[in-house]
């Protein structure tokens, strides 16, 4: 029996900082190194953060991309690391994994299947490698891919594993979605047991824009088996040791394959020589658990909290503030404000009007002593009446609607831009996606902001989050009266949602189908949905893309998110009917 002891780095990168990751990578080096570690592995594009988008282009950022790689590599001295970063070659660029041994750069390897779909943009920068190496390590082969390699059957990790590797390790940049941990497994574990080798998965965590990296990191034994996994939406350093059989002769790995990709035809690196520590005499570690698979509303919670904290740190911000309605949805963007940013980060605004009710104010009121929030009160009737007055003149021999209701929405974004102005905050923008699927959200009103923290969660699974989250609180965090009340933009007297939308439990299935998994009307009506609901649902989304395109950025968890995942032509003249 072989026993290979792995080390996956599952850091938080931040993109563009190359310092500041390049620090990240050698605390993490010095930790696996005292672990007598055989290889630590950093996740995909470590070295710049990811994805780093059009910072690829910059000449210079290449440059010193490659300036902060050099760095590390000095400090890999009596160890092996695998560290992701932009490669560039006579002119090209690969994303690329540097394998590192003893302080020397012995190879890179660069990602063949480069993911061109959802949020993936990669064909617009790099160039697929074309090389399947396996690396000796003493009596353990070894190989390294990247994220989207381990996802084809047939691939670098089955020709790496005909090659003899005993053990593949994996480096990724993977965004979060709903159930994707589930998606992973899956899939990883197929690989190993039908590959018979090791497989060791870093991802990287934390926030980045609109998305957020879950981790999750995972080791499966050759039976496809899970040995380890690293908590989600943590850092963490994952040890591992992998208990190997007998080392098999290597196979020839086109054997079996008429393919003429070069790829599949791999090369064997020795590194067993080339190294000047040694990983003998170290403790056994002791036997790790499978991480519990975290429920589905904590599992979005979580995602939400780490996305926001993220966003708003690593954009230079400390405090933020938020205009607290007195419904479900400025309420669960408040309690999850509060538990990335801490309460005292956090500027509740509740801006009442003749229109809302008392129990809103009172709510909100509620809600922010629960949190610990600072609360303000700034009524805007004076303000809202002051803009009628000066739009009179215009909207003489009219009746009043949707523009004199919308005054007081844009008021309000007024007055939160005014206060994030002055003090340097951000404003978190509150509308969910139910609202932004169907435009009824206020453009340069409760639109308005630097972050729309639950933009990507639809109504009903805000419901659910908010209750989990007073579950675990063992309290009521976010007030009952809160979670109880019909949901209302409380602009005009009596006013309901469901006077201008479905009920959010109609709504939801409908939007889910035609947004996420684009079903044709014709396909909703085939699924049992009512033709009168999909011909106003199919109408509000289609009508509503140029908001949605001027809106915030929020925190990705679904499959198909509005911003990357979803580019539609604001000028759009196909019926879908």
């Amino acid at each position: 029996m072989r026993t290979f002891r792995v080390a996956l780095a599952q850091v938080n990168p931040t993109v563009g900082d190359l310092d500041g990751n390049v620090h990240l990578i050698i605390d993490r080096l010095d930790e696996a190194r005292r672990a007598k570690t055989d290889l630590v592995a950093f996740p995909e594009l470590c070295i710049t953060g990811y994805p780093p988008e059009d910072l690829l282009l910059k000449p210079s950022f290449i440059t010193r991309s490659r300036e902060a790689l050099d760095t590390v590599i000095k400090r890999c001295d009596g160890i092996t690391a695998v560290v992701g970063f932009p490669e560039m070659d006579d002119g090209t660029i690969y994303n690329a994994a540097a394998v590192i041994r003893d302080g020397v750069l012995i190879d890179v390897y660069r990602k063949i299947f480069l993911p061109n779909y959802a949020v993936f943009d990669e064909d617009r920068y790099f160039q697929p490698g074309d090389r399947c190496p396996v690396y000796l390590l003493g009596d353990v082969s070894v190989a390294v891919n990247v994220c989207e390699d381990i996802w084809y059957d047939f691939g670098p990790t089955s020709v790496q594993a005909r090659a003899g590797a005993d053990v593949i390790v994996n480096i990724n940049g993977s965004p979060y979605h709903r159930q994707k941990r589930d998606e992973r497994h899956a899939m990883l574990s197929a690989r190993a047991r039908k590959n018979s080798v090791g497989i060791c998965y870093v991802n990287m965590v934390g926030g980045q824009d609109e998305l957020v990296f879950d981790g999750s990191s995972v080791v499966f034994d050759q039976s496809g088996a899970v040995l380890a996994e690293s908590p989600a939406f943590e850092e963490d350093l994952l040890l591992v040791d992998i208990d190997l059989a007998e080392a098999p002769s290597a196979t020839d790995a086109t054997a079996s394959n008429t393919s003429t990709y070069l790829w599949a035809v791999p090369d064997v690196i020795d590194l067993s020589a080339s190294v000047t520590g040694s990983s003998g005499g170290r403790d056994p570690l002791s036997k790790m658990e499978p991480a519990a698979r975290l429920e589905p509303a904590e599992e979005v919670y979580r995602a939400l909290v780490l996305g926001t904290r993220d966003y708003v740190r690593k954009s230079g911000f400390e405090k933020v503030v938020i205009g607290l309605s007195g419904g479900i949805d400025s309420a669960l963007t408040a309690v999850i404000a509060a538990d990335a940013l801490g309460p005292e980060n956090v500027l509740g605004v509740s801006m009442p009007t003749a229109y809302s009710s008392e129990g809103s104010v009172s709510d909100s009121a509620i809600l922010s002593r629960n949190l610990g929030l600072a609360f303000r009160t700034i009524p805007i009737s004076t303000a809202v009446e002051s803009l009628r007055a000066a739009l009179a003149e215009v909207f003489a021999g009219t009746n009043e609607g949707v523009a004199e209701e919308n005054l007081q929405a844009r008021v309000r974004g007024n007055i939160l831009m005014a206060i994030a102005n002055k003090f340097g905050w951000m404003v978190l923008s509150t509308g969910n996606k139910s609202e932004y699927a169907t435009g009824y959200a206020t453009l340069y009103g409760d639109m308005a902001g630097g972050f729309a923290v639950i933009k990507d969660v639809p109504k009903m699974l805000v419901y659910e989050v908010s209750k989990f989250r007073n579950r675990i609180a063992e309290r009521d965090l976010i007030p009952e009266t809160i979670i109880v009340k019909p949901p209302s933009a409380e602009l005009r007297p009596d006013q309901l949602d469901t006077d201008s939308l479905p009920p959010y439990d109609v709504l939801d299935p409908v939007l889910e189908e035609y947004v996420e998994r684009d079903r044709s009307p014709a396909d909703l009506l085939e699924m049992g949905f009512d033709r009168a609901v999909i011909e106003r649902v199919v109408q509000l989304v289609d009508r509503s893309e140029y908001k949605r395109r001027q809106a915030p950025p929020g925190v990705r968890i679904t499959p198909r998110a509005f911003g990357k995942d979803r580019r539609l032509p604001i000028v759009n003249r196909f019926d879908p009917s």
